[in-house]
């Protein structure tokens, strides 16, 4: 069986953080989207890593499933 190796968190506030924080009690990294507005958000500052998904409306950002599912895509 595969194991999981990051974690991408598509959430903000405590319920991200509650997964980010047993993720990493796992051993797995976490990855935190966010929206230009939430920059400096406690769940951006505790995640491993960080990805920008738009501007501050959540119509242009957190609700954009293509770009998300982008995000998600491992790299070559």
């Amino acid at each position: 069986m595969k194991k999981i190796e990051k974690l991408l968190v598509a959430n903000r506030g405590e319920i991200a953080l509650r997964v980010m924080r047993s993720a990493r009690e796992m051993g797995i990294k976490t990855v935190a989207i966010y929206s230009e507005a939430d920059r400096q958000a406690l769940h951006v500052r505790y995640a491993d890593e960080a990805v920008c998904v738009g501007p501050p409306a959540s119509s242009a950002s957190y609700l954009r499933g293509d770009v998300i599912l982008e995000v998600c895509q491992p790299l070559d």
